[in-house]
């Protein structure tokens, strides 16, 4: 295969100017897509294709933005003169073609390696089916790096599914935010409250909630329960204040916006699902089940909105892929900041919870994160997904383990999110040690190299 530069310049060797027959030349032009940055991020960068059934498939950004990217084709009459020769013909109704415009994304190549690539060594050392990872700046909502891979039967990774933007599932631990804000907002009960772990195990209307530490963790304060991410102190706090009207707490889910898409410029957004009391799926496990992030269901970017507005000071921002449209050095188009909800709590409770989400990360679930050097702060989530058939291999229930924070914890810049679906059991399923790692490693090489 020969690229067109080389095309015009072995077509200029004086042999192949006696023909196709005595020169010996003869061309089939192909025409390639090749990205800019190979495979990573292709989905996200997007592509136009048929697909199977000859429809016409559009992907990722360049499906979002076709309208620009595509230009129009130009129209002129032409005399056929000799074998494959044609010359113009002056006409009034010729039409001259219009380029189509560029697309200047939000991507930051460096950081897109960095976050590819400590995704992919995790999926590999875990042998998990998929993943994904998205690196978000807290001011602008611009997104600096994301990245999905899914198993393929070979063993190896691709990127053919965006599942940050698509997947919306139980979030399990990473939900207790929510929560813990709704609580401290309404001054029902502040970090110090003190509750007992009842040994790990309560039950709620014939079913059980479990921490994960074996006879739970005492008598410890409700700050202390979010760190090391107990689920029978949130789920108390959260059931003990809300029972008698449950609306109220179902009420701050939906003023922080999680019952609504992001209204992304993308195809295939997962709706994420927030039960209301009155609904025919509300049931009297509804309420202590979504204190712990179990029958509610999120994307991951829709999960990393609402912490990003946590760093952000309450300002919770709309994801945006595309920082404008330009013709030729003119831009037609920008893209600013846009503002979801201005303020998803009290400057007071937004103090409180960054202070116990860096101290998960200092003494708590995400201790293993820790460094000196730089700070982070997040939250750990390990979600059961398929868990009501049980825990046996034909239940079909598997573990989605997860990290989501931002950094510096102090004055943040990025916000960043990794979820890994599926890790092999037998190496580790916890969030802290499967999705974790992916999280320091890209906060690490951002501090030290950007």
């Amino acid at each position: 295969d020969l690229s067109y530069t080389q095309y015009v310049r072995i077509k200029s060797f004086p042999l192949f100017n006696l023909g196709p027959y005595k020169g010996g030349i003869i061309t089939q032009q192909r025409i390639i897509r090749e990205h800019p940055i190979g495979k990573i991020a292709e989905r996200t960068i997007g592509y136009e294709r048929v697909d199977h059934k000859g429809e016409n498939l559009e992907v990722g950004i360049e499906g979002a933005f076709s309208q620009y990217l595509n230009g129009k084709d130009g129209k002129r009459k032409m005399q056929k003169i000799a074998r494959s020769q044609w010359k113009p013909i002056s006409d009034i109704n010729e039409v001259e073609p219009v380029d189509g415009s560029d697309i200047i994304s939000t991507i930051d190549v460096y950081i897109q390696d960095i976050a590819h690539h400590a995704l992919l060594k995790q999926l590999e050392f875990y042998e998990a089916d998929h993943g994904c990872v998205v690196v978000m700046e807290t001011k602008t909502g611009y997104i600096k790096a994301i990245s999905n891979l899914g198993r393929a039967e070979s063993g190896s990774y691709y990127e053919t599914i965006n599942y940050a933007v698509g997947e919306s599932h139980e979030p399990g631990s990473t939900f207790k935010l929510a929560g813990l804000i709704a609580l401290l907002d309404d001054k029902k009960v502040d970090t110090s409250k003190v509750y007992d772990c009842k040994g790990g195990d309560i039950t709620y209307f014939g079913r059980h909630v479990r921490d994960s530490k074996k006879g739970g963790y005492g008598k410890i304060s409700l700050a202390r329960g979010f760190e090391l991410s107990s689920n029978t102190v949130l789920v108390q706090a959260v059931y003990e204040n809300y029972k008698d009207n449950p609306k109220e707490f179902v009420q701050h889910l939906n003023d922080f916006g999680l019952n609504k898409k992001l209204g992304l410029p993308f195809k295939g957004e997962g709706r994420p699902r927030i039960p209301q009391p009155g609904d025919a799926t509300w049931s009297r496990l509804s309420l202590p089940w979504m204190a712990f992030g179990y029958e509610v269901s999120m994307t991951p970017l829709q999960t990393l909105t609402f912490y990003n507005a946590v760093a952000n000071n309450g300002e919770m921002v709309k994801p945006l892929f595309v920082k404008e449209i330009k013709e030729w050095n003119k831009t037609i188009k920008k893209f600013d900041k846009e503002v979801i909800n201005p303020k998803i709590c009290s400057k007071e409770t937004i103090a409180k919870v960054k202070a116990v989400l860096a101290n998960v990360v200092k003494k708590g679930t995400g201790s293993k994160l820790y460094s000196k050097d730089f700070s982070m702060a997040g939250k750990t989530g390990t979600a059961q997904v398929n868990y009501s058939g049980g825990k046996d291999k034909e239940s079909g229930m598997y573990y989605a383990s997860s990290f989501v924070g931002y950094f510096p914890a102090e004055e943040p810049q990025y916000s960043c999110i990794v979820i890994i679906h599926k890790p092999s059991a037998g190496k580790g399923y916890y969030g802290a040690d499967v999705s974790g790692p992916v999280f320091k490693r890209i906060a690490q090489k951002i501090f030290t190299d950007v």
